[in-house]
């Protein structure tokens, strides 16, 4: 394992503004972006974190990505909007989404919000914190480059797809569910890769449709679905919403971040927004959420198990700790986020090396 440095959110997320500011984004954009990468880190989904700096950097620079889009938001409908990310950060599009999401669903109880010419949007839980934090229910869906086959095919064509959704609790902590179609999220294996570490057996095929433990080999390759068919047939979903449905890219056209620096993704997102007290007072739906949440802590547990879990708990209770003993980067991604500090004429925050409340 490589060794680790710890940092503070507000270090990160100061250094990931400046780079980002000086490959041509507004301050504003880079500081959402910069705390939208950060919050990943926060909350232990490290690939999809400051990780990925260097990959973005490359796109903005090549001019893959536009750095100052001009999004456009149209209604389609009584519920219905329409954002044109204008080839800029899917971040950025994918909040003004949200948000369109969110004024809709006040009105009408539900909004839906399809956005097309974007790239990639990063953790899809950010939207679902997003719309959690205004009080919604959401759904959020994504394409992505191809890195799941079609079920009986083994070459890529359907993306990783993830899925992400939210509910809003009450005394308990929000549902907050963010997954893949694969087995294991690609940027997992992208950051093993990295790290020079082995991945499990069962969890890709290589560019030869091998099964393959070693995680660049992996990477380059095929990634299995989830459950089989199953996540096969689910990542089909995420591609037709997400994909032919917003008029973005879709089968197999959507590029890669990595590898494809040929011109835009054109990504396609879905966001949904719903209001909690449609079928009843907002009060009656916090207590019912509450009793759900009671009922499924109280189950008895299965053989190893200390507690039960809603999802979205695991991760907010790796935010809680990382926000007091700092976010763990490993030495080869310094070295890569210290190389990009160079390039932008700034510099990588030192860092300690134990979490804070160990450090002396």
């Amino acid at each position: 394992m490589s060794v680790k440095r710890y940092f503070t959110a507000g270090e990160l997320e100061t250094y990931a503004a400046r780079v980002f500011e000086t490959a041509g984004l507004p301050a504003g954009d880079a500081a959402i972006i910069a705390a939208d990468l950060v919050r990943a880190n926060l909350r232990g989904i490290d690939s999809h974190g400051v990780s990925r700096i260097p990959m973005y950097l490359e796109r903005l620079r090549r001019g893959l990505v536009n750095a100052k889009p001009n999004i456009a938001v149209k209604r389609m409908a009584g519920a219905v909007a329409e954002v044109d990310a204008d080839n800029g950060m899917g971040f950025l599009a994918s909040h003004r989404a949200m948000d369109e999401a969110i004024s809709l669903a006040r009105d009408a109880g539900i909004g839906l919000v399809g956005v097309k010419n974007s790239t990639h949007f990063g953790m899809g839980a950010l939207y679902a914190l997003q719309a959690i934090e205004a009080g919604f229910v959401s759904l959020i869906f994504t394409n992505s480059s191809p890195a799941i086959p079609m079920w009986g095919a083994r070459t890529t064509f359907l993306g990783a797809s993830p899925i992400a959704a939210g509910v809003p609790g009450g005394k308990h902590p929000p549902y907050v569910m963010d997954m893949a179609m694969t087995v294991i999220a690609r940027g997992k294996i992208r950051l093993a890769a990295m790290r020079g570490e082995k991945i499990p057996e069962g969890l890709a095929l290589d560019n030869e449709g091998n099964p393959t433990t070693d995680a660049a080999k992996a990477f380059e390759g095929v990634c299995l679905p989830f459950g089989g068919v199953k996540g096969s047939v689910l990542g089909t979903l995420m591609d037709l919403l997400s994909g032919v449905l917003t008029g973005a890219n879709f089968g197999g056209e959507v590029k890669s971040l990595y590898f494809d620096h040929s011109g835009p993704q054109n990504v396609g997102h879905l966001f949904f927004a719903i209001r909690p007290d449609l079928f009843m007072s907002m009060e009656d739906f916090e207590t019912r959420m509450d009793a759900f949440v009671d009922r499924a802590k109280a189950l008895p547990r299965a053989a190893g198990v200390d507690e039960i879990l809603i999802p979205g708990e695991p991760e907010q209770r790796t935010e809680n700790q990382r926000r007091a003993t700092g976010i763990p980067i490993t030495d080869n991604v310094i070295a890569d986020l210290t190389e990009e500090a160079k390039r932008a004429g700034t510099v990588f925050p030192e860092g300690r090396g134990a979490p804070f409340d160990a450090a002396a």
